[in-house]
């Protein structure tokens, strides 16, 4: 039993159904005048890229995320305050776009048995959050710090130069 293509095809003069479109509305609704709305900024920043990623207040839902290296080309110059400074920008745009008006700040750094500080875009990713509108509500330190290491590498002796 051998099928046509053309008897399988639906016929080309048949109407079809017309879509409904719903406009779709991000971020929260029915909110009053100057009343703050509050997302969560995670800012991670290692010496090799910095990660500014903004969340609703459960950290479930992801509103955007922006790194250094999608706004520098170089790759040397991803972790940069630079780079963290035109990645703020274009989080703080899309956060007013969407009607966050505040932010809490999380900071991590890479932290385990790596280093505990933040790398050099932390501070001014904030900074340019800070200026471009956004009212800043808490700033914390979320580097995880072991209680207890797992072993260090290097060996017994470290890095020997």
């Amino acid at each position: 039993v051998v099928i046509s293509m053309s008897a399988t095809k639906a016929k080309k003069g048949t109407p079809k159904a017309p879509k409904q479109t719903e406009e779709q509305t991000l971020g929260p609704q029915n909110v009053k005048e100057g009343q703050l709305v509050f997302g969560v900024v995670h800012i991670y920043a290692s010496f090799n890229d910095t990660f500014i990623h903004v969340t609703d207040l459960s950290g479930k839902e992801t509103i955007v995320k922006v790194t250094g290296g999608m706004k520098v080309k170089a790759d040397r110059d991803e972790s940069s305050p630079y780079a963290a400074m035109l990645a703020a920008a274009d989080v703080a745009e899309r956060c007013q776009k969407i009607g966050i008006t505040a932010l809490h700040v999380k900071i991590r750094a890479t932290g385990g048995t790596k280093t505990k500080t933040p790398g050099p875009g932390a501070q001014s990713a904030l900074r340019a959050l800070a200026r471009s509108g956004l009212k800043i509500g808490r700033i914390e330190d979320t580097t995880p710090i072991p209680t207890d290491h797992t072993r260090k590498k290097g060996g017994r002796r470290g890095r020997r130069l």
